[in-house]
């Protein structure tokens, strides 16, 4: 399985690393530090030409370049990419954000917690239920 991560801070990017390590979890989980870069990375654009379309995405909101907003909305609304789940993953709680997000149709919202047990806690879950017990649609993008 191959997981994007969208994320601009080093640390929660290295717990996230390590969250999905501990659980043995066997994905291949690739980094876009920015709103731009994962657009790019997701429409195989310059040095992502090469890049596997994700089976999952895991999209902080707050993000340099472009927010996670803007990348959620682009991603559900081009036919390539709409049917690839979006779970929010950010340390907001406003009702604002869960309300646009699930307007603009994310799959999921999780707010992100502080402390690594309940982080992993977390993508356990996340790997449980996205990763293998969730039926996927077929990456139509690859064929």
């Amino acid at each position: 399985m191959k997981v994007l991560l969208v994320e601009d801070n080093p640390g929660d990017v290295r717990l996230t690393q390590e969250a999905f390590k501990v659980q043995g979890s066997d994905i291949e989980l690739k980094v876009a530090m920015d709103g731009m870069e994962a657009l790019k990375f997701l429409k195989k654009e310059d040095e992502f030409v090469n890049e596997e379309t994700p089976d999952l995405i895991l999209l902080d909101l707050n993000l340099p370049k472009r927010d996670g907003r803007e990348v959620l909305t682009v991603i559900k609304t081009d036919e390539h990419l709409r049917r690839i789940p979006v779970v929010i993953l950010t340390t907001s709680n406003a009702e604002q954000d869960i309300l646009k997000s699930y307007n603009l149709h994310v799959n999921c919202y999780i707010n992100k917690p502080v402390d690594f047990d309940t982080f992993a806690d977390i993508i356990q879950k996340i790997d449980e239920f996205w990763l293998k017990t969730a039926i996927l649609p077929p990456n139509f993008q690859e064929a």
